[in-house]
């Protein structure tokens, strides 16, 4: 069953943004707050119409901002614990402070630093990433009431940015592994996403160093070309990382097939905007 649910209310479907909440983690723990923007109900120009939440595409500040207050608002959380940091398709992890909150929420420069994926233990505080294809990775100890999201394009993803993350919370936090939920959101799928032979040069060390069935990972297409899988790769870098498979959800969505609803680098020729990943613990 897909783990992202698009939230429907009359009152949003009429002028609120586009917010697919990650239903089993919501439903299930108090105070919990988890999802995945779409493209709509927000106040961009094109090309990045409507709900463009990511300052560094060329949309104007303060319809970024606006958008990024209406998903505040609309989750019934401040926007001062809107907290962001500038994605830089690398490795770092970041613990996220209470001196942190609200850092980035109207300006890159004010962003918690050069990081793909934050951590937290703080309440009251909404960690936010920015896709437009990538990957967007949650995670949460229930045991430690410890939160995190990590942001995976492909380079991410072969720098394992999924398994350094588990290994963050174990060393700040003291989580277990095997007591930490995952959730892989929606982003571009096996179907759509094809890449050359530089990225596979990377991508086929990490899944032979893994021991994987490349047949479902990577799907030639041509001399030097194939379509690779990431979500999937990212689910056993997580299981690899120590997390059970059972607690592991992983959306269907797929952004490049699904540009009515996201935004897709890759389908719109870099020409769009950014949805938002979220996650936080009143």
């Amino acid at each position: 069953m897909e783990p992202f649910v698009q939230r429907h209310e009359p009152e949003l479907e009429a002028k609120g943004p586009s917010l697919f909440l990650l239903r089993p983690w919501t439903e299930r723990y108090p105070g919990m707050t988890a999802g995945f923007t779409g493209r709509e109900g927000g106040c961009s120009e094109a090309p990045w119409g409507t709900l463009n939440c990511g300052l560094h595409v060329g949309d104007a500040n303060e319809d970024v901002v606006r958008n990024r207050r209406r998903i505040a608002e609309a989750l019934g959380w401040p926007f001062e614990a809107w907290t962001c940091a500038e994605q830089v398709h690398g490795d770092r992890v970041t613990v996220v402070g209470a001196e942190d909150r609200g850092k980035g929420r109207e300006s890159r420069g004010s962003s918690v630093g050069d990081a793909d994926a934050m951590i937290t233990t703080e309440r009251n505080v909404l960690l936010t990433s920015f896709y437009a294809d990538c990957v967007p990775l949650y995670f949460f100890d229930p045991a430690k009431g410890a939160v995190g999201l990590a942001h995976a394009g492909w380079k991410g993803t072969v720098l394992e940015i999924a398994r350094k993350t588990v290994e963050a919370m174990a060393v700040s936090f003291g989580c277990k592994p095997s007591d930490m939920h995952a959730s892989i959101g929606p982003s571009i799928g096996l179907c759509c996403y094809e890449v050359n032979e530089v990225v596979l040069e990377r991508v086929i060390p990490l899944i032979r160093d893994m021991r994987l069935d490349e047949s479902g990972l990577a799907v030639p297409t041509g001399e030097g070309r194939a379509r690779i899988n990431l979500k999937e790769l990212n689910r056993q870098i997580m299981i690899k990382a120590g997390i059970l498979p059972s607690r592991i959800e992983c959306s269907e969505w797929c952004t490049g097939c699904s540009t009515s609803l996201f935004f897709s680098h890759r389908m719109e020729g870099g020409a769009t905007g950014r949805m938002v990943s979220w996650i936080g613990i009143r």
